[in-house]
């Protein structure tokens, strides 16, 4: 049987997701000779190359790439085992680093919060607010323990797991003159002015997409990765902008904004939760996904009764 130590494995799996052994060195706390000499060293056990020295980087051969996820694999049960004893010892303690896009700060997060916290006080809550790009990139520096983002293809060094599938939402102020919770078809609707996201991000990409096939019609278009700006600019005036239902919960009946079903076809957003390959999900952030979960179908089934209850008042019209 093979014995190779573990920081041997852990520089295998810094190189294959840096794609450096410089930056897999500044990752571990560790000289680049010292990465080198590691790799190096599981090659000759191995009697196999795992990477391919190239000019300013490094890419896993196949057997590498193979070798890489196994190895994480391994990693993954190590630190899960870890995390069963602490919490069958009953300890819910450390950090906990949590990344979130607006979409899900404005009306998710508060309740969940508003459990969580008294439960697992000993717990170090740091949440950091952004958008899927930077998200993504900080899950990859290893600075948050997972993120929630639009759903995309995937890249080395993350894992995934779809969160939740969300229903698009047409949100507009009083002067547009749309009907609460009534369904719209985008594509019967005027000319509209619409703001939507910058073009790097993947919602915007979907938009786009969407209003290409089935002839939505657009007078104006204003960029914006503001989401609190986004919506302050839409209640005053009439511009309108799409969003997924779990930002808008809190605004139906209020009158501030008017947030309208999209119809034939539905428009859905999907959301996916990210953590490092190389990392297992410790008990409070498995708590807190958990509630976090519960907390989105709760208003999923607040949206569902509120537009049930608009399709009954028509009938009895």
């Amino acid at each position: 049987m093979t014995n190779i130590p573990l920081r041997q494995i852990r520089a295998v799996i810094a190189v294959c997701e840096e794609g450096s052994f410089t930056r897999a060195a500044e990752r571990e706390n560790a000289t680049q000779s010292g990465i080198s000499q590691h790799v190096a060293a599981v090659e000759r056990t191995l009697g196999v190359q795992l990477f391919e020295r190239l000019a300013g980087s490094v890419k896993p051969t196949p057997a590498g790439l193979r070798y890489y996820k196994r190895c994480v694999e391994a990693v993954g049960t190590l630190e899960h085992a870890a995390e069963e004893a602490r919490s069958l010892a009953g300890k819910v303690v450390g950090e906990l680093r949590i990344g979130l896009m607006p979409t899900f700060t404005r009306a998710v997060l508060a309740p969940v919060l508003d459990d969580f916290v008294p439960r697992c006080p000993e717990v170090r809550l740091h949440i950091v607010e952004g958008y899927s790009g930077a998200l993504t990139d900080m899950v990859l520096d290893d600075e948050l323990d997972f993120a929630v983002v639009p759903a995309f293809e995937g890249t080395i060094g993350l894992k995934s797991r779809l969160l939740v599938r969300d229903r698009e939402m047409l949100i507009s102020g009083p002067r547009a003159g749309f009907t609460p919770l009534a369904t719209v078809r985008l594509s019967e609707c005027k000319p509209l002015k619409i703001v939507v996201p910058g073009p790097d991000n993947i919602r915007r990409r979907n938009l786009d997409t969407y209003f290409q096939s089935h002839g939505v019609e657009v007078e104006a278009m204003l960029e914006m990765d503001a989401m609190i700006a986004t919506l302050e600019f839409v209640g005053r005036s009439d511009w309108v902008t799409v969003l997924p239902s779990v930002i808008s919960v809190n605004d139906i009946g209020r009158g501030e904004l008017i947030v309208n079903p999209i119809a034939e076809p539905e428009l859905h957003a999907e959301f996916v939760v990210i953590q490092p390959t190389r990392r297992t999900l410790s008990t409070q952030a498995r708590m807190f996904l958990a509630r976090f979960e519960a907390e989105v179908a709760h208003i999923h089934e607040v949206w569902d009764a509120a537009i049930a209850g608009t399709k009954k008042s028509k009938l009895r019209a």
